[in-house]
């Protein structure tokens, strides 16, 4: 009898500058991507203090032009799009008629018919499939991943590192807006926007320039502490935000409500995919609600264990993990709302044996003014 032949994992550009730099490899999403390269913790940390560099380029991009792309777009995904300015990012949902969310994305408008969807790695052909399924407009829908690398420069220094590789300035570009600019003397889109719970900016661009971009990048910011980080220190990084990761604390069962992300939809925008659901939460209320906790007892709580309250098995937790920058064990969960108030005790079924923990309110980690 053969043996299946293993799937080829995709790779980005910068994957032999991975493996050269001594990167650990995993294979994510069916991609070959670099999890840690000095170890977590310091990534983490230097994310907090000073900065990271990331190769995510992975994640997807589908664009969606025409005269009724904004139709469409406000068709299928939770927030206004129609609020944003040219130059402007706006976090959304690609939703489901159930209320939950297909996928979480960042919606960029170019111009009033021209507008760039980044979505998650895992989700692009589904993502994408979603999209044209419900294109009953005239808008024109591309997957067009293959044409951008992406770089995060994440961190309370990133601003002045890359304002010595950067034009124009990177300053004066505010939260969540992008532009054109050029990165290391190359052409592509900055957007001031990230997945770490601090400042940053995300470069898009050709692939074939990325080694460029990488390599200048970390040598414009070594006298900073600039050091390349991986995906364990960007999952970290996240939980340490709050931020919800697709898979763990969104998926196809689960409402933007339910999740806490009911500031991204809008009930007066209009119908859109999964309203009337949301509607009905908003007024009778959710079945489950996300909550954060931190460990009180040794142990730390993992993906997929057992939460208790009460003697009773209420939950699961969604994400946990030791958080580097606050020196505690902590995590996500779904428990019901009439159990998820803030300072209530709870318990964590670790390797069978209960471990004490405590809900407390969210964001873990909101970096300084």
């Amino acid at each position: 009898m053969s043996t299946p032949e293993k799937a080829v994992l995709k790779r980005t550009a910068l994957n032999a500058v991975h493996r050269a730099s001594g990167a650990k490899m995993v294979d994510f999403c069916g991609w070959d991507m670099p999890v840690e390269y000095s170890g977590i913790t310091r990534e983490h940390l230097a994310v907090r203090t000073a900065a990271g560099l990331f190769d995510v380029s992975h994640m997807g991009e589908i664009t969606v032009q025409g005269r009724e792309a904004l139709a469409l777009l406000q068709h299928i995904t939770c927030n206004d799009v129609s609020r944003l300015s040219d130059g402007q990012a706006q976090y959304s949902a690609l939703m489901l008629p159930n209320g939950s969310a297909i996928d979480d994305c960042v919606v960029h408008r170019f111009g009033p018919d021209h507008y760039l969807l980044c979505v998650n790695a895992s989700n692009t052909e589904k993502d994408f499939g979603w999209v044209v399924k419900n294109n009953t407009f005239t808008a024109d829908v591309r997957d067009v991943s293959a044409q951008y690398a992406q770089i995060a420069l994440q961190g309370p220094r990133a601003v002045e590192i890359l304002a010595k590789v950067a034009e124009p300035q990177p300053g004066d570009l505010k939260y969540y807006w992008f532009r054109p600019a050029r990165c290391c003397g190359v052409e592509g889109i900055l957007a001031r926007t990230g997945y770490t719970g601090e400042d940053g900016f995300e470069f898009y661009f050709s692939p074939d320039r990325s080694e460029r971009v990488w390599t200048g990048l970390l040598e414009a910011g070594k006298a900073e502490g600039l050091i390349p980080a991986g995906l364990g220190a960007r999952n970290t990084l996240r939980l340490e935000a709050a931020y919800p990761l697709y898979g763990h604390e969104l998926d196809e069962t689960t409402t933007v409500l339910e999740a806490n992300l009911g500031w991204i939809w809008k009930r007066e925008k209009g119908d859109f995919l999964g309203k009337d659901v949301l509607v009905r939460q908003q007024e009778q209320g959710v079945s489950k609600r996300l909550v954060g906790f931190e460990m009180v007892d040794r142990g730390i709580a993992r993906d997929g264990y057992p939460v208790w309250i009460e003697g009773k098995c209420v939950g699961k937790v969604t994400s946990g993990s030791p958080a580097p920058f606050l020196k505690k064990n902590i995590g996500l969960a779904y428990v019901p709302p009439a159990l998820s108030d803030v300072g209530r005790e709870i318990q964590i079924a670790i390797r069978e044996k209960l471990a004490l923990a405590r809900i407390v309110a969210l964001p873990f980690y909101k970096r300084p003014k």
